[in-house]
C-alpha cells in the first residue's frame, strides 16, 4: 500500500501460527506431566493436613467438654454441700464456683494452645518447612515479648498459683498489704476488693507479696476492761461469768460463738487498776460485733454491781488526794539574812574612786 506499511502475506504467518501452536501444546504437555508425576504427593500431604486439623479439632473439642464437665460437677458438690452443717466450715457456694470456672478457663486455654500449636507445627512439617528458624524467630521473640511484658506475665502466673492453691476467694476479708477489704471479684491478673468505707480496690496480683486471709478458720473476740485494784476479785469473775454464760445462750450471739465465753483472768495489774480479760472464738468476722455486744454488757452488769471502770482521764467527781500544805512553804534561804558569809559575798563591789584633778 502507498504510504503504508507492507502487509504480510498468508504464507509468512503460517509458519509464526505453527510455532505458537507448537509452544502452546508443549507447555500443557509438559504442565500435564508435572501434575501427573506429583498429583500423588500433593493427594498425600493434603490429607495429611486434613488429617491433623480434623484430630487437633476433635481432640480440643473433647478436652473441652471433658473440662466443662468437671467444673460443672464441681460446682453441683459445692451446691449440694452449701446448707448443711459441713458447709460452714467449707468455703461459700459463690466462691467455689468462681475458682472452678477461673481454674477451668485455664486448663482450657492450655489445652487449645498446646492442641492447635502442635498440629500448627505438624502441618508446616507436612509441607517440607524448616521448622528450625522458625521456632528460633519464636524463641527470640517470646524473650523480647516476656522481657517487655515482664509485669503481666508475673501478674497472670501469681493469679494462676493464687487460684489453684485457694489462697482466698469472693466473699472473703483479706489483708493484702497495699489494700484490704472483702473480695468482690478474683482474676488471673486482677483481685478486686471492696474496702470498709464502700471503695473498690483493684490490685493486681502480681503486688500481693503477703495476705492474711480473715475469713477462713475463726476469729478471736478479746475484751479487757480496767477496775480498780481494790475490787473484789470473786465478785468481779462471778459478775463476768454471769455476763457471759446469759451472752452464750442468746440468738443470734449463740450462731455467730464457735465456743464458750472464758474469763482468762487478770491480764495487768498496776498501782491505779487492775485490767481483766474476757475471750470467746467467733465465726470468722464476727469478732468485732462479738466484742462490741460484750462491753455492753460488762458495762450494764457492772454498773449495776457498783463496780467502776477506770482508764483514761480521770473524773470530775473523783475525789483528788488532799494536797500538802507545805508544798507551798519555801524552804529558809541564807540570803534572807544580810550578816550572813552569803549575802555579804554576793554584795557588789563598789567603783573605786576617781584621782584629784591637779591644776
Amino acid at each position: 500500500m502507498p504510504g503504508g506499511s507492507p502487509v504480510p502475506s498468508p504464507a509468512t504467518l503460517l509458519p509464526l501460527a505453527a510455532t505458537a501452536t507448537d509452544d502452546a501444546a508443549e507447555s500443557v504437555t509438559n504442565a500435564a506431566s508435572f501434575i501427573e508425576e506429583n498429583w500423588a504427593t500433593w493427594l498425600s500431604i493434603g490429607l495429611r493436613i486434613l488429617l491433623i486439623i480434623v484430630i487437633a479439632a476433635a481432640l480440643r473439642s473433647v478436652v473441652r467438654k471433658a473440662l466443662t464437665k468437671l467444673i460443672s460437677r464441681m460446682n453441683t458438690s459445692a451446691e449440694a454441700v452449701e446448707g448443711t452443717a459441713l458447709g460452714g466450715l467449707l468455703v461459700n457456694a459463690e466462691r467455689r464456683r468462681q475458682r472452678s470456672e477461673a481454674i477451668g478457663s485455664v486448663l482450657r486455654s492450655v489445652a487449645s494452645f498446646l492442641i492447635l500449636g502442635t498440629a500448627a507445627l505438624m502441618v508446616l512439617a507436612a509441607l517440607k518447612i524448616d521448622l528450625a528458624p522458625l521456632l528460633a524467630s519464636a524463641g527470640v521473640a517470646g524473650v523480647a515479648i516476656g522481657f517487655g511484658a515482664r509485669n503481666l506475665v508475673t501478674d497472670f502466673l501469681s493469679g494462676v498459683f493464687m487460684i489453684m492453691e485457694d489462697q482466698y476467694g469472693v466473699g472473703d476479708k483479706i489483708d493484702a498489704g497495699v489494700a484490704s477489704g472483702e473480695v468482690i471479684e478474683v482474676g488471673l491478673r486482677v483481685t478486686k476488693l471492696r474496702g470498709d468505707n464502700g471503695e473498690i480496690w483493684y490490685v493486681r496480683n502480681g503486688e500481693i507479696k503477703r495476705i492474711g486471709n480473715l475469713s477462713q478458720g475463726w476469729a478471736t473476740a478479746g475484751v479487757a476492761v480496767q477496775v480498780k485494784p481494790t475490787e473484789n476479785l470473786a465478785r468481779l469473775r462471778e459478775v463476768l461469768q454471769e455476763v457471759a454464760d446469759a451472752f452464750a445462750k442468746e440468738s443470734p450471739w449463740d450462731e455467730r460463738l464457735w465456743g464458750p465465753v472464758e474469763v482468762l483472768g487478770l491480764d495487768e495489774v498496776l498501782l491505779a487498776s487492775m485490767t481483766v480479760k474476757v475471750s470467746a472464738k467467733t465465726m470468722p468476722g464476727q469478732q468485732f460485733a462479738v466484742e462490741r455486744e460484750l462491753r455492753w454488757r460488762i458495762k450494764e452488769a457492772f454498773d449495776a454491781a457498783g463496780i467502776r471502770i477506770v482508764g483514761g482521764l480521770q473524773a470530775a467527781d473523783e475525789e483528788a488526794a488532799p494536797a500538802d500544805p507545805a508544798a507551798s512553804v519555801a524552804a529558809p534561804s541564807v540570803l534572807a539574812n544580810p550578816a550572813s558569809p552569803q549575802s555579804l559575798a554576793t554584795t557588789p563591789i563598789p567603783p573605786p574612786a576617781a584621782p584629784p584633778v591637779t591644776k
